[in-house]
C-alpha cells in the first residue's frame, strides 16, 4: 500500500508566527511552499499524488487569511493527509509585535483597512467563519517564547508520530488572560483556595501539600466525580468525529495552586487512555509577581 503524503496548512493570524513555525517544519523535515498560487492548487495536488520526489511526502503550505479556506477545501487527493495548523495570538499582543518590528500588517498593504486595529479585527473576522473539521490544530503564541513554541509544534506535528486523539491540559490564571487555544475552559475558582493559607501560599499544585489541600477537599471531590463523567464521554465522542486534537484550559485566579492541581490529576488520568501533554502556563508568572 502507498504511503500517505503529509500537507501541513499553516495558516493563522497574520503576526502570531506563521515564519517562525515554517522554520520550525522546515529543521523537523518538511519541504515548506509560501506564497504559492492558489489557483494552482489542483496542479499541486497532482504533483503530490505522482512525485516520486521525497520532499513531496510532507509538505508545509503557508497561507493568508484570504487564501486559506480555498486552500483547505482544494487540497483534496487519494493519499494525501491534509493537518490544519492554526496560530493565533490575543489582539493586543498582535499590535505590539507589529508596533516593535514596524511591519505593515498584509491587509494594510493591500489597501483592504485603513488602521491595523482594523486590519486585525477583519482578518479575524475572515477566519471566524471557517469550520473546524477535526483536523485543526490551534497554537496560541501570546505567551510562548520560540523554544515552548517549538515544543508544541514538534509535539503535534512530528514526522515520526501517526495522527491520533491527544489532549493538552493547561492551567492558567485568569489575572493574566484565558488561553486563546482553548476548545475547553473549565473555571476551578469556586474550589478552597490554598492562597489564604499562609503556609502554602509559596508552593504550587506541583507540591504534594498543596495537591493533597486541594484534592482532599469535599467540594473537589464532588467536582472530579461530576467533570470525569463529562470528559470521558466528551473525548470518546471526538476520538468518533475524527478530532485530532483537543486543549482543556483550567484556570484559577494566580494559575498557580487549584488549577495546577486539577490540570496535573488530569493529565494523570488521562495519560494511559490517550497522548498527553501539560503545561503550567502561569506558575512562574505568579512566583515572579509575588516577590
Amino acid at each position: 500500500m502507498e504511503k500517505t503524503k503529509r500537507v501541513i496548512l499553516v495558516s493563522g493570524m497574520s503576526g502570531a508566527g506563521k515564519s517562525t513555525a515554517t522554520r520550525i517544519l522546515e529543521d523537523m523535515g518538511y519541504h515548506i511552499i509560501d506564497n504559492f498560487p492558489v489557483q494552482l492548487v489542483s496542479l499541486l495536488v497532482d504533483m503530490i499524488e505522482t512525485s516520486t520526489d521525497p520532499r513531496y511526502s510532507y509538505i508545509a503550505l503557508s497561507t493568508s487569511a484570504q487564501d486559506f479556506a480555498l486552500f483547505l477545501s482544494g487540497l483534496k487527493g487519494e493519499g494525501i493527509e491534509v493537518q490544519v495548523m492554526f496560530l493565533d495570538a490575543n489582539d493586543a499582543v498582535l499590535l505590539h509585535r507589529y508596533k516593535s518590528t514596524r511591519r505593515m500588517h498584509p491587509l494594510l498593504l493591500s489597501n483592504t483597512c485603513n488602521t491595523l486595529e482594523e486590519a486585525i479585527s477583519v482578518e479575524r473576522s475572515m477566519f471566524s467563519h471557517i469550520a473546524n473539521n477535526g483536523s485543526f490544530v490551534t497554537i496560541d503564541s501570546s505567551f510562548s517564547d520560540e523554544k515552548e513554541f517549538r515544543k508544541k509544534i514538534e509535539q503535534y506535528f512530528s514526522k515520526s508520530s501517526v495522527p491520533t486523539f491527544s489532549i493538552s491540559f493547561i492551567s492558567f490564571g485568569y489575572k493574566y488572560g484565558v488561553p486563546m487555544d482553548a476548545d475547553m475552559m473549565i473555571d476551578v475558582r469556586f474550589l478552597p483556595n490554598p492562597f489564604w493559607v499562609v503556609k502554602l501560599r509559596p508552593y504550587s499544585g506541583n507540591d504534594p501539600q498543596v495537591y493533597n489541600y486541594v484534592m482532599d477537599k469535599p467540594e473537589t471531590q464532588e467536582f472530579i466525580k461530576r467533570l470525569l463523567a463529562f470528559t470521558d464521554y466528551a473525548f470518546e465522542q471526538y476520538v468518533k468525529e475524527g478530532k485530532n486534537h483537543f486543549t482543556v484550559a483550567i484556570g484559577c485566579t494566580g494559575g498557580q495552586h487549584r488549577s495546577v492541581t486539577i490540570t496535573n490529576f488530569l493529565y494523570d488520568h488521562y495519560k494511559e487512555k490517550y497522548n498527553c501533554y501539560k503545561e503550567h502556563r502561569d506558575e512562574k508568572e505568579w512566583i515572579r509577581n509575588e516577590q
